[in-house]
């Protein structure tokens, strides 16, 4: 028999076991979850790792070009001034001239257009981009197979010649390098890699110094186009101005249409002719006819919106 006071006792140690607020040894029972030791690292594991900061810095090196050096945004497929495809890009040194190069036409402000294999159309609209009003959309064409060049006029408007030889409906003409080409008076200059003489591309090793026989000069335009604390330098012959990139003179404005006009520079004087812009062009508070030329002095004041030019015109180097 159990006394009162044993009974007393029982009830009391069963209390203490279900109180909550205690702690409570384990028993024997294995059906009860037990506090183990810590898990022992396996290094064969994969192992959840903390994100990277953002606070921390990382470089993204620029893709540069190896045909006309120009730097790219890291990703693209291809160069967005010339249009190289990366992946068939040419060997060589990134910060050097490539191992092979590309025929080019050279623009005489210093621009290579390359020549890539195959058929390269030339015109407003083509691989080589002419902008220029003289020039039809699709103008020429040269074809590079294996390095042969091979120039057909494509029925232009203004007709194309070669040092001075205009060619005819269908004719063919095998360039050599350091032909003067004119495309409705535009001209560019054959340039083949390795060629001597004549305006031709010079391929120098990385990282030399090459010395040259006298020291560049500086080409002074013919005619600036000033205003709104800028100077925008006008060459011969006709000039495309407007709000795009594309254009001669770019004028970033949201009054300015994307092709704007053209100021054409010539012996007899500057003349500014507007090619149906939206918002039009002012020449002394007298709005221009569109797809007229029109003379400006350097008394003119020509005006795009609220913005305000005017051409300067610089003497002839003697």
């Amino acid at each position: 028999m159990q006394t009162k006071g044993s009974n007393e006792t029982v009830q009391a140690s069963v209390d203490l076991m279900n109180d909550a607020n205690r702690t409570q040894l384990l028993s024997s029972d294995p059906n009860k979850t037990r506090m183990g030791t810590a898990p022992v690292l396996d290094p064969n594991k994969t192992v959840m790792g903390n994100a990277p900061s953002l606070n921390a810095t990382q470089t993204i090196k620029p893709i540069q070009c190896p045909v006309c050096k120009a730097y790219n945004p890291a990703g693209v497929m291809f160069c967005i001034d010339c249009g190289l495809i990366f992946d068939r890009a040419l060997p060589g040194d990134a910060f050097g001239a490539p191992a092979i190069q590309l025929p080019m036409l050279v623009e005489q402000s210093g621009r290579e257009h390359p020549l890539r294999p195959g058929v390269n159309v030339i015109g407003r609209e083509g691989d080589v981009l002419l902008s220029d009003a003289r020039a039809s959309r699709r103008h020429a064409q040269i074809t590079n197979t294996d390095g042969v060049l091979v120039l057909e006029d494509l029925g232009s408007t203004n007709g194309t010649k070669a040092d001075g030889v205009k060619l005819g409906a269908g004719d063919r003409k095998t360039l050599v390098g350091g032909e003067k080409l004119s495309f409705g008076g535009i001209e560019l200059q054959v340039s083949l890699p390795g060629a001597k003489g004549g305006n031709t591309t010079q391929v120098f090793g990385a990282n030399k110094t090459a010395a040259i026989a006298a020291a560049p000069q500086k080409e002074v335009a013919p005619a600036v186009l000033i205003g709104e604390g800028k100077e925008f330098p006008l060459k011969k012959g006709l000039s495309v101005f407007g709000r795009k990139a594309e254009n001669d003179v770019q004028i970033a404005d949201p009054y300015i249409s994307g092709k704007h006009g053209v100021i054409e520079v010539t012996e007899d004087g500057v003349f500014i002719t507007d090619t149906g812009s939206s918002n039009g062009t002012m020449l002394n508070d007298a709005k221009l006819v569109p797809n007229m030329r029109t003379l400006v002095t350097p008394e003119d004041v020509i005006r795009f919106g609220s913005m305000e030019f005017q051409v300067r015109i610089n003497p002839p180097k003697v």
